[in-house]
């Protein structure tokens, strides 16, 4: 009789909600039966996935605790979990103290020993470690190594995560199934999916990375033989010192292995698929968005289009999620049918158009002031139309001058642009009473647009600021940068740019072509002679690429004021002296430090860079600093000064040699 020796494992990817305790089980369930049909002995699922990863201080409520036990005893008397091993997890308090918990007693780190072979656990975070636990597992005999996840998007973040996927494997052999959340679990991340499989350094199943499939199952039948021949050849790992105690076993009567395997396929390595930064933008904030329509009771969403990159940035991932949709309808996804029904409340609606599904939920409307351009408000119309959203022109100057007469009423004193004599103060007060009106005005419409066409519900208002103008500040405290979310607000203006490009060549949206090739303004100043006379650089005292540079250095690398001075000055040496690259620096520190206060009214919004200065939840630094930063920048001015006086000494060397 030929020994059992080919184990089929199941690695799932679901779209958990945090505190949806019935949805979250229903969704367990389904994964396990489809793992089950599929041949599957062993099922992983995500980090916390009975209660979702996202309960933040929920998680120290008794409640979580006890209905996460509820949902565990409901899956235990299933017939859906019979004849297969589970892996779920939920919190457990144990001894006073609150755990992230997978496996049964004993309580603490363990392997799990089965008739046939030995699986180790981590979780999430264990595999970025440096000193991965799959590691002292390997030593310890284990041949399947599972992770339960929660690993949220970043732009680029996939690449490392493939890469760390395969080495887990690479150095001793075995079986790596990664298993993660996806979705907007009801917070600004967003969980991306892509459950991996890899054996012996090569990866062998991947799932989408972005879908809108709520439940996705990835299988992969492998031979543990080939694992023992591949780690048995690396004997040399096995003779290095091993001083860690050696974890405790937990024997589990079952066999992963089956009698009827032998002509099961074994390891086939498949070609990695990774997606462009480009197309992350498309996909990720477009499924970020499905999900927050869906989940919270509103019929669509609200834009103000002023014809920029950065809003026409934000109307174009819309339109990739009716995009998206309208594929996933087409493949016969009966929860997006159900969940696009009572959308538009049409029982019988199937989108199928991306552009008529997008007229049905999706408002773009452009506020026109008297120092708006015919420019902006052409290309903001032409793009709605590509698109296919319903929009709408409007006039806020009666607003404006209305708002502005109370002041005049009250003060007897009306201020002036500066282009009229008017002060800063003056000038600066005028622009943002602009911004916040087509704040109040956007929230009007996007309450009352569906009730004048007696339809019911309501829409989202989207807001549009980017992470680097976020970081610099250069927006109005609750202007239409205020929003009930913002699918931008983590992505920089140039990767937003190269996003515009690729929704041109693969949207055909033509319209974009002119809008790229227009300077970023907020036309809140005058027009001079018809045309725009303020741009967002000039009034920032900083490019774009300036800003992503010094987002990533003060938050990413650690920098502060001096640091990041002394890394510029090598960094920009061709292009500037030292004491251009102080002044730059000092400049950015007395901005940031200024407006931080902005940050803690930042819309919520999708993340996706580690350099977000969103202060709710990336970037606990104060927002009321001393803003001279004088200590700070004494020592860059010393440094500067040193600098100088060394070139200047080697200047006069040379000199003398020349004399």
């Amino acid at each position: 009789m030929l020994a059992a020796r080919k184990v089929t494992l199941a690695a799932c990817a679901l779209n958990q909600w945090a505190l949806d305790f019935e949805g979250n089980l229903q969704r367990i369930l389904k994964s396990i039966e489809i793992a089950k049909s599929k041949g599957a002995r062993y099922r992983l699922g995500p980090e916390l996935e009975i209660c979702g990863y996202g309960c933040g201080d929920h998680y120290l409520e008794s409640d979580t605790i006890l209905h996460s036990f509820q949902m565990l005893a409901e899956l235990l008397v299933s017939p859906v979990t019979e004849d297969i091993m589970c892996d779920v997890g939920i919190p457990v308090i144990h001894k006073n103290a609150l755990y992230n918990c997978r496996d049964t007693v004993p309580f603490g780190e363990a392997l799990i020993e089965t008739k046939d072979t030995c699986l180790g656990s981590e979780i999430c975070e264990e595999l970025w470690v440096p000193n991965c636990p799959h590691i002292a597992m390997a030593m310890e005999g284990v041949e399947i190594f599972t992770n339960s996840s929660a690993s949220h998007h970043v732009l680029r973040k996939n690449y490392f995560r493939v890469d760390l996927i395969k080495a887990a494997t690479a150095k001793n052999g075995g079986i790596y199934l990664l298993a993660n959340q996806k979705g907007c679990d009801g917070d600004r991340l967003y969980y991306d999916g892509c459950a991996m499989i890899a054996v012996n350094g090569h990866l062998v199943a991947q799932g989408s990375q972005f879908s809108l499939d709520d439940v996705e199952v990835i299988t992969t039948t492998q031979d543990l033989e080939d694992v023992r021949s591949y780690s048995s050849n690396r004997i040399s790992a096995r003779l290095m010192p091993h001083e860690a105690e050696p974890y405790h076993r937990v024997k589990v009567d079952f066999a992963l292995c089956s009698v009827d395997d032998i002509y099961l396929p074994s390891i086939e390595p498949i070609q990695i698929r990774c997606h462009t930064p480009e197309e992350e933008i498309s996909l990720g904030p477009a499924c970020w968005l499905w999900d927050y329509l869906r989940r919270s009771s509103q019929v669509g969403f609200l834009l103000p289009l002023s014809g920029g990159i950065d809003s026409s940035a934000t109307a174009c991932i819309v339109y990739s999620m009716c995009r998206l949709v309208c594929l996933a309808a087409s493949n016969g996804n009966q929860q997006v049918i159900e969940d696009a029904q009572r959308i538009v409340s049409d029982p019988h609606y199937i989108p199928k158009d991306p552009r008529e599904f997008c007229r049905r939920i999706f408002i773009t409307c452009y506020m026109a002031s008297e120092n708006s351009s015919r420019d902006t408000c052409n290309r903001a119309k032409e793009l709605a139309e590509q698109i296919g959203s319903y929009h709408i022109n409007l006039n806020i100057d009666a607003a404006v001058k209305a708002v502005i007469g109370i002041f005049s009423l009250v003060t007897g004193k009306s201020p002036q642009f500066s282009v009229h004599g008017g002060c800063r103060r003056e000038n600066l007060a005028l622009q943002n009473v602009q911004a916040r009106i087509r704040m109040v005005v956007a929230y009007l419409f996007a309450q009352l647009c569906l009730w004048t066409s007696g339809k019911p519900g309501g829409s989202l208002v989207l807001g549009s600021a980017n992470v680097d103008e976020s970081l610099r500040g250069y927006m109005t405290k609750y202007d239409c940068s205020s929003a009930d979310i913002n699918p931008i607000g983590g992505i920089s203006k140039t990767d937003l740019r190269n996003f515009i490009q690729y929704c041109i060549e693969n949207f055909q949206l033509t319209a974009l072509r002119s809008i790229m090739s227009a300077p970023p303004t907020a036309e809140l100043e005058p027009l001079l002679e018809g045309q725009i006379s303020q741009t967002d650089e000039a009034d920032m005292g900083m490019t774009y690429s300036e800003l992503s540079v010094y987002g990533k250095l003060r938050k990413i690398a650690k920098c502060g004021p001096y640091s990041m001075f002394c890394k510029l000055i090598y960094m920009w040496k061709s292009i500037c002296t030292p004491r251009q690259v102080a002044e730059k620096v000092k400049y950015f520190f007395r901005m940031y430090s200024i407006n931080r206060h902005k940050m803690t009214t930042l819309t919520p919004a999708y993340h996706a860079e580690n350099y977000s200065p969103d202060d709710n939840r990336f970037d606990l630094r104060p927002f009321l600093y001393n803003t001279a930063w004088s200590w700070q920048f004494k020592c860059i001015d010393n440094q500067v000064s040193k600098l100088e006086s060394s070139q200047e000494n080697r200047v006069d060397g040379v000199c003398n040699e020349l004399d």
